[in-house]
């Protein structure tokens, strides 16, 4: 299929071929909200953790004998009954959130995703993308005209895939609100569906057909 490439001035400057695959996936709201949640369970690190009777200091000794106390009997003052003891079936550091998700479905996913804000005109291939200079002006200038919001809006809300060797791009994007800069293999659903537009380097487009197998 053919699509249209801008400058940085939002202008078509000409047409390139690329894999059907690229823009031509099939909506699947399903399989993306499965990849979502995928992603952000194994992203989650557990710090929430309640200390077990074994974790908890003191109670080596027996509080009171066995027998003839009239009270009953305990072997630990760390004990969950205790108050100061362990605590039972609390939150626990250790635990495992991740979810397993298979290649085919990853990469179905975003280009689910990518071919859906692409036919929004969410999505465009770019000319020129990276600055000369690693300077957060110079990219918010691009910015501001590829996607035609006022000189008052400071989020930009986008997404950039540069080409490999490029640089310049994810020094100048870091000190600018909702912008991000990613590597064309780094590509997820997440970034994806959290940044509005979404604007590819028309060098970073060879790379995505042989990274990700596209025809």
């Amino acid at each position: 299929m053919k699509v249209d490439v801008y400058n940085i001035e939002n202008k078509i400057v000409e047409s390139i071929e690329i894999p059907d695959s690229l823009f031509g996936e099939r909506w699947r709201p399903a399989l993306v909200a499965q990849v979502v949640t995928a992603h952000r369970a194994n992203s989650r690190r557990p710090w929430a953790h309640a200390k077990g009777r074994g974790e908890v200091r003191g109670g080596g000794k027996k509080p009171w004998r066995q027998k003839g106390t009239g009270r009953a009997r305990h072997g630990s003052i760390r004990s969950p009954l205790w108050v100061g003891g362990g605590k039972s079936h609390g939150p626990n550091k250790e635990r495992d959130y991740t979810q397993k998700i298979n290649k085919k479905m990853n990469r179905t996913a975003i280009f689910s995703i990518l071919a859906k804000k692409f036919h929004s005109g969410e999505v465009k291939i770019v000319d020129g993308l990276a600055p000369k200079e690693s300077k957060t002006k110079m990219l918010a200038s691009a910015l501001r005209t590829l996607t035609s919001v006022s000189s008052k809006v400071k989020r930009f809300d986008a997404l950039l895939i540069p080409a490999v060797e490029e640089k310049n791009t994810f020094r100048a994007a870091q000190n600018l609100p909702k912008v991000k800069a990613i590597h064309p293999s780094s590509l997820n659903v997440y970034d994806i569906l959290n940044h509005k537009r979404v604007f590819i380097a028309k060098e970073a487009v060879p790379f995505l057909t042989r990274h990700y197998h596209l025809s």
